[in-house]
């Protein structure tokens, strides 16, 4: 052995023992820090469902499919970090003696070449990746690129050190089995392969915030403690809020309870291991429909300023929203779930917007105005308009068929109860809805009976915005109305029009002990005609339209299908806009937006209806009575003549000719 490389390989083996020291201490620091946070004791429960659905996301890149190029890339990147630590082992012999091998495997033409495929395929994968920033960045200008306000540099780093290393091993491979290299050779790339992998370890122990790095290590522990244990995302109904491990009791509350997000020591471990795993890959902020209309709200930015806040030395009473986070940055958020939705390691940007709002109402009493006068006419008249109650019923005055109106119990022969909703009763567009469902019912013969009067808000306005005791009042009000409803009716059936209607009484009244059989409009108009209860018309229709995917039947409930079987079976011509489905976009009235102002930026429903009408269709058909409202709104802003209407009248005129 070369005497100098003596000196090199007690360095080296010194340098290890630094790094890894480093590395662990921060890592327990990490555990402190996230460890620390306010306890959730639900995601301890189910650990084989947990590691059953862990292992399926991970080794299939389930929640990265979407951005198949880089998936594809990342996934053997992944698989290079894991199955060439066999290669860092060999490089600490090989730097004492070049024929250094493993015993036992090293010895094996197999292991060679899975060494080397993993290590070409790793390459690729990480220049891929390297490409994939690169060209966004240059093609990408301001809001278009997912990776404006990533910290580019430190993923410059990783993705270098990654590229290096795969280079030494596949440079030590073409070095070990050359007849006449000097065994300096072997020596010298091997300490340097060493060299480049201890300082990786080195510089992501000097930040905790370095999540391109950390998520590698805690990815796998967020993926494991998610919200749900299937591969559904974080949506659709809102967690409780939850209090020192347990949920709250608005009825009579503890002195010390936590109400929100109010400072750091507010955000649950979960939480802070969220924000701890964001690899700052912007797929939550390339598809923010407040993003991309000029609003202050990046999802991602969101998630680092409040890591940042969190895992940095800043004192535990500091505030977050009026420091951290900006008020307009809070309040822009239409909870559409976009970003949840696009998160490769399962972060719950929804879950902590909302908490900081809920801080906010609860505590601080700091919201925008005009949530005020919403507020309070779901106290007064129990819908956000603060319409008169004594109207819920005037729609059926309008309609020239009987519609069954349930004072106390449902009768035994009405099947279906048809949850109206605040908007399908008093909004005039919305009002249309509600009547083409109520006639397409009766015309299938399905026996219906609406609550009327007895109706009330269902909360989703007042809960998505903030005012989580305010929601829990109309929850229990509707609720106890429900059980009266229904009686001892073992299965209880509920229509409804609107998909925050649908997603409040259907999943957040869970939360209470209350269950029910929730069907959207959709789903049960495409389901009578196929069993013919229905008949549309076989002549294909002259009509051109296109549909908008409601973000609260869509990413929230995963109903994409039953509307476009619907309109396809009237003979329309639909054409999907560019973005539809999962990566549908917010038409802007979710998360409490339908009852504030937008002054910053340009209006989402317009950016949405710009869309709509560069596909040069003649109608627009939703699924959502406030999707029906704003988009009314854009093609009026715009003076354009194409139509907007509910599917529901879309299948009523085929049916009626």
């Amino acid at each position: 052995m070369n005497p100098a490389m003596n000196y090199v390989a007690i360095a080296l083996y010194l340098f290890t023992a630094f790094g890894l020291g480093s590395f662990l201490l921060k890592g327990r620091e990490m555990y402190r820090r996230i460890s620390a946070g306010q306890s959730e004791p639900a995601r301890f429960l189910n650990k084989g469902a947990r590691a059953k659905a862990m292992a399926k996301e991970i080794l299939l890149h389930t929640r990265m499919s979407r951005f198949t190029g880089s998936a594809i890339a990342h996934w053997f990147v992944m698989i290079g970090f894991v199955s060439l630590l066999g290669t860092l082992i060999t490089a600490y012999g090989q730097i004492i003696d070049p024929a250094f091998v493993i015993p036992f495997i090293g010895t094996w033409t197999l292991y060679r070449y899975f060494v080397l495929a993993v290590a070409w395929t790793t390459a690729v994968g990480i220049v891929a990746l390297i490409g994939i920033r690169l060209a966004t960045k240059f093609f990408h200008k301001s809001h278009t690129s997912r990776f404006l306000g990533s910290r580019s540099l430190k993923a410059y780093y990783v993705e270098a050190t990654i590229l290096a290393v795969v280079v030494c091993v596949i440079t030590l491979d073409y070095l070990e089995h050359q007849y006449y290299v000097d065994g300096a050779a072997v020596q010298i790339v091997a300490a340097i392969k060493i060299f480049v992998s201890v300082l990786w370890f080195v510089v992501i122990s000097n930040d905790l915030t370095m999540g391109v790095a950390w998520h590698r290590f805690l990815a796998p522990f967020n993926i494991f403690f998610k919200r749900n244990l299937d591969s559904r995302p974080a949506l659709g109904e809102l967690p409780e809020m939850i209090s020192h491990g347990k949920p709250i009791d608005f009825e009579n509350p503890k002195e010390d309870d936590v109400f929100g997000i109010g400072k750091s020591a507010d955000i649950s471990w979960k939480g802070l291991l969220d924000m701890a795993s964001c690899t700052e890959c912007g797929r939550c902020q390339s598809q923010c429909p407040a993003w991309h209309t000029d609003k202050p709200l990046s999802p991602k930015l969101l998630i680092m300023a409040m890591r940042d806040h969190a895992l940095s030395n800043v004192s535990s009473d500091e505030k977050i929203v009026g420091n951290t986070i900006s008020p307009e940055v809070l309040w822009s958020c239409t909870t559409c779930g976009a970003c949840v939705e696009e998160c490769p390691v399962d972060i719950e940007h929804i879950d902590h917007i909302v908490n900081m709002r809920r801080f906010q109402v609860l505590v601080e009493s700091e919201f925008p105005s005009e949530l005020g006068g919403t507020f309070r006419n779901l106290e007064k008249t129990g819908n956000p308009w603060g319409a008169n109650r004594t109207d819920r019923n005037a729609w059926i005055a309008e309609c020239d068929f009987p519609v069954t109106v349930i004072e106390s119990e449902i009768p035994e022969d009405v099947e279906y109860l048809f949850w109206v909703g605040c908007a399908g009763a008093y909004e005039e567009r919305a009002k249309k809805t509600t009547k083409a469902v109520a006639e397409l019912l009766y015309m299938s013969g399905t026996t219906f009976g609406v609550l009327g009067q007895r109706e009330t808000c269902t909360g989703d306005p007042a809960r998505r915005s903030g005012n989580e005791f305010l929601y829990q009042i109309l929850s229990r009000e509707n609720i106890e109305t429900l059980q009266q409803t229904f009686g001892t009716r073992g299965v209880k059936k509920v229509v409804v029009t609107c998909p925050h209607c649908f997603t409040t009484i259907g999943r957040d009244y869970k939360q209470q002990g209350f269950e029910l059989q929730m069907v959207h409009h959709t789903q049960l108009l495409n389901q009578l005609i196929k069993e013919g209860k229905l008949k549309t018309s076989p002549h294909k229709s002259d009509a051109t339209l296109t549909y908008h995917d409601p973000c609260y039947l869509g990413r929230h409930n995963q109903i994409y299908q039953p509307p476009r079987e619907l309109l396809e079976s009237t003979g329309v011509e639909v054409t999907e806009m560019p973005r539809n489905q999962e990566r549908s976009f917010c038409c802007g009235a979710g998360g409490g937006r339908m009852w504030m102002e937008e002054t910053i930026g340009t209006r989402i429903n317009l950016n949405r209806v710009d869309e709509a009408i560069a596909t040069q269709v003649k109608e627009v058909a939703v699924a959502c009575p406030f999707c029906r409202i704003m988009v009314s709104d854009g093609m009026t802003a715009r003076e354009s003549d194409i139509g907007v209407l509910d599917v529901a009248q879309v299948l009523l005129r085929n049916i009626k000719g």
